[in-house]
């Protein structure tokens, strides 16, 4: 097999080119732009976005300016590109080792072995569940279905996906400097009212990214976060501070935010442990299925020459032995990480059985998040709940294995073991996860599985390079959590890596013996009447997740209120052409190009706030200083509030305009036929 890109003109190989390198040099820049976003997002809201829809759109526009660029190259750039929402998933663990002090930074070598180890480990399982799930399994593959329909339609060579990408980027961009940069627009509205003793607490953000965000996830998924803000700060946070937790004494605001930090998103890591054990053992069967059918395909699959293009994986000889191999870096990485912790010959059994359980787990992990990948989506797979059940397996196994830790240094060691397994099969869980929703899109549009295997693999050895660098930088501009680098930064800018937060907190309270195991429990039977709840809608095609009941309770008040305005935009917008009239195709057709525009709008607000977040990091880091562009001072605070109310009603009308606008719809579909009457001529 020649893997080297493809370079020579369809007409010399009967085939258009799919692996290039200006393609793969466009891939490249796409991830990091695209990193460099979700890993603010991430560390902001702890929620991170698909990438293949926008990385393709923006192929699409910047290779056309080359005249000859096709569909298959554009999906192998987005195919690249798309490890940047995924391998991002690591910041969902490994802030923790920030967190609790064991790095005081981010070590190149060691994050990105996590990253790149994890990566290619998740790959590498991803290829032989392709057969079974994404041939054999009839999953609907949502999000790969979504990304092959844009590659299409980009066919037609509509350039003004592109400008209303770029121009939201703009306009989420200029919010976040006026917000973040020079505070001349405050970032959300909040307020804590008193009923005696108990408090309860009401807020909102401004903004327009976490708006997008609540879009591209849907009304189901916002409707589920907002049942968590419910539970959490309409039922817990008031019963709990009525019954005197947090003492009732000091700030009001300050009292509430310690009681839902401190027992309240324990009931929600409950719920996320309970729906995601469900989730692997309901679908057990069907894992197994899977993959005894991608063996059998294996063993009489014959060589890679003799099965047709659209069929041809890296060989399973290349995969098993990459495999095997990478678990020797792994062994080096837990073997370098506990070099310090005077285990003595316990050190190489350590290493051998956190190796081996990273293994194993992670491949169940890929496999339960494939099958989900393909019948939910991505963005549904419960990458989250792996990352708490991990880490609970972990917190208690480790005591087992190497006996109880003496002193703060072997607790805080146990906990930080704990959170670099969990980032390692995040990582791996997550990669198979995007690999196989990248892999039903190549499917789609007729491309090469291995030319986007080996597009994927490329893309996560870049962004393992890149994401430390971008980690430290953020840390240092900003701090995460309570964690601040330096004297006299302002505590409220720190971004608050939440679900690192969470899963620190998990592994802590397990190994010091402290976790309140009741708001666990109680958690956990939530999160069986929701696992039922949720059962019994999904029969009726109806989506109300229970792992984001449990996110919600658990992430900011102000971040989940503003996704779930995106996702109720996003049905009123859907309800509104639904009252328009119009005859069944040019109502079929001009819902399909709202959908499309709000996609676009809301990845450009996504990708422009982020950019602007990473480019002030950079400011402050060099200045020394937080809020260095800051124009105002505190006492502009009210005059802010009232400002970024009216900047962030305006966008959220602007949006809504954009995408019920028939007569924009009408215009884009009849100039898309046209073009595509054109080159069917």
């Amino acid at each position: 097999m020649d893997a080297r890109p493809d370079s020579r003109p369809a007409s010399a190989t009967g085939h258009a080119a799919e692996l290039t390198l200006r393609g793969l040099a466009l891939g490249t820049v796409i991830t990091v732009l695209f990193m460099t976003a979700n890993l603010y997002m991430g560390l902001k809201t702890g929620i991170t976005f698909s990438t293949s829809i926008p990385a393709a759109l923006l192929s699409m526009g910047l290779l056309r300016v080359f005249g000859d660029a096709n569909i298959f190259e554009n999906n192998i750039v987005q195919t690249q590109a798309s490890a940047a929402g995924t391998l991002c998933n690591v910041i969902l663990v490994l802030p923790g080792l920030v967190l609790i002090g064991h790095w005081h930074g981010f070590p190149f070598w060691q994050t990105t072995a996590v990253c790149l180890i994890g990566g290619l480990i998740g790959l590498a399982y991803s290829i032989p569940l392709r057969r079974a799930l994404v041939l054999e399994a009839g999953l609907p593959f949502p999000e790969g279905v979504a990304a092959a329909e844009v590659l299409k339609a980009g066919e037609a060579g509509d350039s003004g996906g592109l400008r209303l990408l770029l121009g939201a980027a703009g306009t989420g961009g200029a919010i976040g400097l006026a917000t973040t940069g020079l505070r001349v627009l405050a970032d959300g509205a909040h307020a804590t009212l008193s009923f005696g003793a108990a408090l309860l607490r009401l807020a909102t953000g401004f903004s327009p990214a976490l708006v997008g965000i609540g879009y591209l996830v849907g009304l189901g998924a916002c409707l589920a976060l907002l049942a968590g803000v419910a539970i959490a700060w309409g039922i817990a946070v008031p019963v709990l501070t009525a019954l005197g937790h947090g003492n009732g004494t000091g700030d009001p605001e300050a009292v509430a935010r310690a009681v839902w930090s401190d027992k309240v998103r324990l009931m929600g890591a409950g719920i996320i442990a309970v729906g995601t054990v469900w989730t692997v053992v309901s679908l057990g069967g069907q894992i197994l299925g899977s993959i005894r059918s991608a063996l059998r395909a294996a063993k009489g699959g014959g060589s890679m020459r003799s099965l047709p293009r659209q069929e041809r994986d890296l060989p399973i000889t290349w995969v098993a032995g990459s495999a095997v191999l990478l678990a020797l870096p792994l062994a080096w990485l837990f073997s370098d990480f506990s070099a310090e912790a005077q285990l003595g010959s316990l050190r190489l059994v350590l290493v051998a059985a956190a190796s081996l359980f990273a293994v194993l787990f992670g491949f169940l992990m890929a496999a339960a998040c494939g099958y989900l990948a393909g019948l939910l989506g991505s963005s549904s797979s419960p990458i989250s709940g792996i990352g708490i059940l991990t880490t609970l397996l972990c917190a208690v196994l480790l005591p087992l294995l190497i006996g109880r830790a003496a002193g703060p240094e072997g607790e805080r060691f146990v906990i930080a073991l704990s959170l670099l397994i969990a980032a390692v099969i995040v990582t791996t869980a997550s990669i198979a996860n995007d690999n196989l929703q990248d892999l039903k899109t190549g499917q789609l549009v007729d491309a090469t599985p291995w030319r986007q295997q080996v597009a994927l693999a490329i893309g996560v050895t870049v962004g393992a390079l890149v994401i430390a660098p971008l980690l430290e930088l953020l840390f240092n501009a900003y701090g995460f959590g309570d964690v601040l680098p330096r004297e006299g930064m302002e505590a409220g800018n720190a971004l608050p890596a939440p679900q690192a937060a969470l899963m620190t907190q998990i592994a802590g309270g397990i190994v010091r013996g402290e976790l309140p195991w009741g708001m666990v429990l109680i958690g956990a039977g939530l999160g069986i009447v929701l696992v039922a709840l949720e059962a019994r809608l999904r029969k009726g095609g109806r989506s109300f997740p229970a792992l984001t009941v449990g996110i919600g309770m658990y992430l900011p008040l102000e971040v989940v209120v503003t996704i779930a305005i995106g996702g109720v935009l996003g049905w009123l917008t859907q309800h509104r052409l639904q009252r328009m009239k119009a005859g069944p195709d040019e109502a079929e057709e001009r819902s399909a190009l709202a959908r499309r525009r709000g996609v676009l709008l809301s990845s450009g607000f996504l990708v422009g706030e982020s950019v602007v977040g990473v480019v002030l990091a950079g400011a402050d880091t060099v200045t020394g200083r937080s809020s260095s562009l800051a124009l105002v001072g505190p006492d502009f605070g009210p005059y802010a509030a009232w400002l970024g109310s009216a900047v962030f009603l305006v966008t959220i009308a602007v949006f809504y305009g954009v995408v019920v606008s028939p007569a924009e719809g009408r215009q884009g579909g009849n100039r898309a036929r046209d073009r595509a009457r054109a080159s069917a001529g």
